[in-house]
Parts: C-alpha cells; structure tokens; sequence
C-alpha cells in the first residue's frame, strides 16, 4: 500500500494569490490628451500677448514706470478711494432702509420704496450726476419748514454742492436702489421656517431681524454687495464729468497736457483700478469664508493652503 501524498502548505494559492497581484499594480491615470493640447494652445497665445506688450514700444513701458506712483496720480487715487469708501458705506445703509420699507406692510413705505428703485435703476449714473451738477441752476437755495407755509431754515446750494459732495451723493442715490434689492433678495433668502419659530417664542420683530434673520441673510448679501462694490470703484471714473479729479480724471487732466504719454497714462489707471478691484476681491474670499462657519461641514481652503498643498504634492 503506497503512502498518502504530501501536500506543501506553504505554496500560495491562486485564491491568496490574486488580492496580492492587484495590490502590487500600479494604477494608470487616464490619458487626457486634449487638456494638454488646451494647455499649450493657452499658454502660447498669453506668451504671445505678452511679447507684444513687453517688445511693442508704443506702451512707453518706461514712462508707465514714471507716472505710476507720481504725486498728482497717487492724489487722484486717494479722492477716489475716499469718494468709493463713503458712498459704499452710505449705499448700504440707503439700500437697507429701502429693502426693509419695500418689505414692510405699509402701503405708502412700499410705493415710495418701489418707485425710488425703479427709477433710479432706470436713469444712467452719468445722468443722475449731471443733474445734480446743475442743481444749483434749477433751486437757488433750499428751506426747511411746514409745506405750504413759513420756512424755518434756509441755506444756499451752492455753498453746499461741492465737487466731492455732488460725486458722493450721486453715487450714493444710484447704488442705493441696487443695494436695496440685495438687501431685500438675502432678507428673503431666509426660510420662512425661522420667522415662524421666532414668532412662536415671543421674540420682537426688531429683535428677530437683527438676532436671526440678518446673520443669515448676510451670507446671500455679502457676495452681491461686493460684486457692487466692485462695480462701484470702476463707476467713480464718471466722477471726472462733474470736474473732480479722481484717479481717472486726474489721468485725462495730465494725458491732455502731455499728449505723448495718453497710451502709459492709461495703462497706469487700468492697473490701479485692477489693484483696487483684486484686493476687494480678496477681502470677498475671506469674508464669504468667514460667514459660511455652520453652513458648510469643510471650509473651502484658502489660497496660501492651496499652493502649500500643491507644493506637498509634488513633493510626494
């Protein structure tokens, strides 16, 4: 009688075998070609555009160096900054009184309010500012008093309507209406969920919109205003038509006595108002960071977060 076969444990089976095999593979991504074709197209196309702009010497690229940080230039940007800070700041109140009379149950705040947005939503801002630089030609002066009866206190319009004056209150009227339905759209954001358990636990009216309401419809309001804000820095060159000279009129003023240097004047202007618009925007990210705490599970990373993870990456 022969004696049973040995059997080798110790050899792998085609079972155990196999999970090892697909765990020493090595995953191959997938091929993409026309990315990199996108890529290279993109990449080539802003070389080109920046070979033209470096190599082209009709840019004075020298003299874009000079009028840059020149004293007239810096001074016009300082009238604009401060025109684009009050009128903002104004703006935002104006409009957040004016969405809350739209939204309130009083028919005459309602039709007032309503009737102030459609028609300041209407009329161009160059309009609205040419108007009030002629103000002075239509009321000589201005009173305060019961209507149809004695005044109580007058004063001159022209004393008072100022080049700034007129610049920020034009600007102020304009973007008021505009702020007023951003205001309104992130009131309205909120679910009416919110407002029923507030009304349910007794809570005033003033008391729920500035505990629950506003914090929430922050979120909404903030990205919009901003995104006006932005459209608000460019809107101060129109300012230069009621003879206040910001970044962009002290630019036309300085391109009309040195008519050879319109072309790196102009590109001092753009750069200046890409600086501002970039550095709101900025502002904007951390902002919208900020208030989207509780909303969301992860915050979204921020841009020194992004470039040290690239870095790790390729590191790796």
């Amino acid at each position: 009688m022969s004696p049973p076969a040995h059997t080798d444990v110790s050899a792998p089976s085609a079972e155990t075998s196999q999970p090892a095999s697909l765990a020493t593979r090595r995953v191959i991504p997938l091929r993409r070609p026309g990315r990199w074709i996108a890529t290279v197209v993109v990449l080539l196309v802003l070389a080109q555009l920046v070979d033209g702009m470096v190599a082209n010497p009709f840019f004075q690229w020298d003299r874009f160096v000079y009028w840059f940080l020149d004293p007239v230039v810096l001074e016009g940007l300082l009238i604009t900054l401060y025109v684009t800070a009050a009128s903002a700041v104004l703006a935002l109140v104006g409009g957040t009184v004016l969405a809350l009379a739209r939204l309130s149950r009083n028919p005459v705040l309602q039709s007032v309010s309503w009737t102030y947005i459609w028609l300041f939503r209407s009329v161009p801002l160059i309009v609205v500012l040419l108007f009030l630089y002629n103000f002075s030609a239509l009321y000589r002066t201005l009173s305060l008093g019961i209507p149809f009866g004695p005044e109580l206190v007058t004063f001159g319009v022209t004393a008072l309507a100022t080049e700034t004056v007129i610049a920020i209150l034009g600007l102020t009227l304009h973007e008021s209406a505009y702020a007023a339905e951003i205001v309104r759209a992130g009131i309205l954001s909120v679910d009416q969920g919110q407002h029923e358990a507030a009304a349910a636990l007794g809570i005033p009216r003033y008391r729920q919109f500035r505990r629950i309401v506003l914090p929430q419809a922050l979120r909404s309001v903030i990205p919009n205003y901003v995104n006006l804000l932005i459209s608000l820095v460019k809107s101060t060159s129109l300012v230069f038509y009621v003879s206040l000279l910001d970044l962009f009129g002290t630019v036309q003023s300085l391109g009309s006595t040195y008519p050879g240097d319109i072309v790196p004047l102009l590109l001092v202007a753009t750069v200046w108002y890409v600086i501002l618009t970039s550095i709101i925007s900025v502002v904007q990210y951390y902002v919208e960071r900020r208030f989207s705490r509780g909303a969301v599970r992860t915050l979204p990373p921020t841009p020194f977060q992004r470039l040290r993870n690239g870095f790790a990456g390729v590191r790796r």
